[in-house]
């Protein structure tokens, strides 16, 4: 496949991310056990206050892997269009997970894990690196955010290109 528009720019990759985040409802979530083994699942998910937010029953791997390793890496779009997402990640009861957050993942998703009969844990991932990228033509410059911090500032000016340079 040729690819024949330009790179996007940071400060549009950035837009774009922020896009999805608010548009987009499932994301894969990749999560470890403490020997390695990794577990894949799709799950519905809210960005809100700059973390992540995401609902599993207590006993599924994802929320065991979580609480025994605490890291996650979420992926959405295929493999022409992704974003992934390495994050921080803690399990949450109903009762320890903000109002807000769970708020809008109801508004978000249409359903309320609050008020399911089965019992339901939050996932708060807070993200670390944020890659995003159209096609191999844009493998250079595709960490919006690394470390914690965005490459652009909320859309305004460039700060830096976040990560590693691309050869």
């Amino acid at each position: 496949m040729k690819t024949v528009e330009p790179p996007r720019g940071m400060e549009r990759r950035t837009r774009d991310v922020l896009a999805r985040f608010a548009e987009e409802t499932d994301v894969w979530v990749a999560t470890a056990d403490t020997r390695g083994a990794p577990y894949l699942v799709p799950l519905w998910f809210v960005r809100h206050d700059g973390s992540f937010w995401l609902a599993t029953r207590p006993a599924t791997p994802t929320a065991r892997n979580v609480g025994a390793v605490g890291r996650v890496r979420m992926a959405l779009g295929d493999t022409l269009d992704v974003v992934l997402v390495d994050g921080d990640a803690e399990v949450l009861t109903s009762s320890q997970a903000p109002g807000a957050a769970a708020d809008a993942f109801t508004a978000k998703t249409g359903w309320d894990p609050r008020k399911d009969a089965r019992q339901y844990v939050w996932i708060r991932v807070r993200p670390r690196s944020v890659e995003a990228r159209n096609g191999e033509h844009e493998m250079r410059g595709r960490w919006v955010m690394r470390d914690g911090v965005w490459a652009v500032d909320a859309g305004r000016t460039a700060v830096r290109e976040a990560g590693p340079p691309v050869p």
